[in-house]
């Protein structure tokens, strides 16, 4: 087992005595800002100490130069909702074609079955997959609590431990069941004093305060429909109190609509209002089903919105309102969201859907390349309320993607940051988090993939099994 993270506030680890590495000359770079960064970015311990303009060095003396000429060089993307355990049931022949509510029906009964050593893996293998695409940050929504698995937080802080990736773990919760009108079996759900106890355990436990945080906490109810309105209050209460964020999914599709309409007589965000879940500190997943009064509401309440295009394509959900939300005020940040769902945890490739998505709803002068990777990453720091990463500038985390466009896809290509969007990169060529370097040369370091993946495909084998 590794050492437990502190839930004091993290330290930087730059000193003035760290090594000061150069990232030189990308080939392009986006920052997230305005700043002149074409000459590079220095890095010493865990922060970016300089943007370098075009045609300009250093100001100070550097220890080490990494070359990237051949690099277009982006803030380390941000994946702000996910559920790793999913990685389990890609492409489940008897969940395939089906609406959002059949689907789940579908799945709850398999997911049911899920194993400490089956989410071990499943994180595992899901932080891989991002991190090779570039994302560097992972907020992952877990709801499942059968009794097997009481400490699921645990067991994914462990599995991520070697990983390096930054984890945004949100506390998920269940508490209606079939036998109350929910949709999940009894065996998924717990009592709500049992969901609570464990909450503020493990907010106490892993959660990190402050700038460079490695692991943060949030509590997550699963939806609406899946809790009581009481612990909905009380989680947002819960939450306040440690100062931690909120979560769930909300308009997802036009029958979440009219469930909530029928069973709680309001609209999905009258009833947040009504269980104290409007807040800044609230962001939510999917977001796709608000009329205009509720897109101005979310926008004074300065609310996240979770884009999850892929997802939302595959279930037949519908487009999110980007602009509309972000001229309200609402933060619209990217996710891959589950892959059951999706079925993948590829966040670069994300990033070329959300454009494409978007295409259909807005002109194409509207949404463009650059909005997509503003969402993956400054958006979507703030809508996980964090202002170090998401950017490339000095004083922030050197979190860090360099992607080559050496590729077949790429060759033709005139603008390489268009070029990393619309012709559809899948894989970043180094990823470095906090200053240290996670994969090189397209290769994760100090894990062997190769048994992660038959460990991990052993899992789903058993999983599927037992349906």
């Amino acid at each position: 087992m590794t050492t437990t993270p502190s839930s004091r506030s993290c330290q930087s680890s730059s000193t003035s005595t760290a090594p000061r590495l150069w990232l030189k000359q990308p080939l392009a770079i986006f920052t997230g800002n305005q700043q002149d960064a074409r000459g590079g970015l220095v890095v010493q311990g865990s922060t970016i100490v300089e943007l370098i303009a075009a045609d300009s060095q250093p100001t100070g003396p550097v220890d080490q130069i990494w070359d990237a000429r051949r690099h277009v060089l982006l803030p380390g993307l941000i994946n702000t909702h996910h559920h790793l355990y999913q990685t389990l049931t890609r492409a489940f022949p008897p969940a395939l074609n089906k609406r959002l509510f059949p689907w789940l029906q579908t799945l709850y009964p398999v997911w049911a079955r899920l194993q400490p050593q089956m989410l071990h893996a499943a994180t595992q293998l899901g932080i891989a997959e991002l991190l090779l695409s570039g994302c560097t940050t992972v907020a992952d929504h877990h709801y499942l609590f059968p009794q097997a698995l009481t400490e699921a937080i645990d067991i994914q802080v462990e599995a991520a431990s070697s990983l390096g990736a930054r984890l945004m773990l949100t506390r998920g919760s269940m508490s209606l069941g079939q036998e109350q009108g929910g949709l999940p079996p009894q065996t998924t759900v717990q009592d709500e004093d049992t969901i609570l106890a464990d909450s503020e355990r493990v907010i106490k436990r892993y959660h990190q305060h402050g700038a460079g945080s490695q692991v943060q906490i949030a509590l997550a109810p699963c939806s609406p429909f899946s809790v009581t309105p009481q612990l909905m209050k009380d989680s947002a209460a819960l939450a306040r109190q440690y100062g931690v964020r909120l979560h769930t999914h909300l308009a997802e599709t036009l029958d979440e609509d009219a469930f909530c309409l029928r069973t709680l007589g309001k609209r999905p965000l009258d009833y947040l209002a009504s269980v104290d879940w409007l807040g800044e500190d609230v962001w939510l997943a999917h977001g796709i089903h608000f009329n205009d009064e509720e897109v101005q509401e979310l926008g004074r309440q300065r609310m996240g919105i979770a884009h999850c295009p892929s997802s939302n394509m595959i279930l037949a959900s519908g487009i999110c309102r980007t602009r509309e939300l972000e001229a309200a005020g609402v933060h619209v940040g990217l996710a891959v969201d589950g892959s059951a769902s999706n079925d993948g945890s590829n966040m670069i490739a994300e990033v070329r859907q959300a454009l494409l998505i978007n295409r259909l709803r807005y002109q194409a002068d509207e949404v463009t390349h650059l909005d997509a990777l503003r969402w993956a990453t400054q958006g979507s720091a703030r809508v996980l309320g964090r202002d170090d990463i998401g950017e490339l500038a000095a004083g922030k985390q050197a979190d860090v993607a360099c992607f080559t466009l050496d590729e077949l896809r790429f060759s033709g290509a005139h603008d390489p940051l268009a070029a990393l969007v619309i012709c559809g990169a899948q894989q970043a060529d180094a990823v470095m988090v906090g200053g240290q370097w996670r994969v090189q040369q397209g290769q994760l370091l100090d894990l062997d993939v190769t048994a992660l993946r038959q460990r991990h495909q052993q899992q789903a084998r058993l999983i599927a099994q037992a349906s």
